[in-house]
């Protein structure tokens, strides 16, 4: 059995900019956003949308996902990245630096 580690492990992240003109492109906007969440997406800022997969396997499968929920209209990248990158992320606050709160452990099954 080999060990998890943070250049194995993965995440998406979702960043969208989604057209709002009209009542139906509002409609899409947030079925996406919701779609999102309901895949287990957290919400990183307002169109970034941040999802911790495990490995390759897991993240080939939520991109599919996530390619059947895309809208019609809007562009939106997807973003891949080690867990080890994760964990160099800076975050600032009103120009402070803070922790990033929402990072999940990591455990393993034996």
């Amino acid at each position: 059995m080999s060990q998890l580690n943070g250049y194995r492990l993965m995440w998406l992240l979702v960043m969208f900019d989604l057209p709002t003109g009209t009542r139906f492109e509002r409609k899409a906007a947030n079925g996406f956003r919701h779609d999102l969440l309901d895949m287990g997406f957290e919400m990183a800022q307002f169109s970034v949308y941040a999802k911790f997969c495990g490995g390759e396997p897991r993240r080939r499968a939520i991109l599919t996902k996530v390619k059947e929920a895309l809208p019609e209209e809007g562009k939106v990248d997807i973003l891949t990245f080690t867990d080890k990158q994760y964990e160099s992320i800076v975050r600032f606050e009103n120009n402070t630096p803070t922790e990033i709160s929402s990072r999940p452990r990591q455990f393993l099954l034996l």
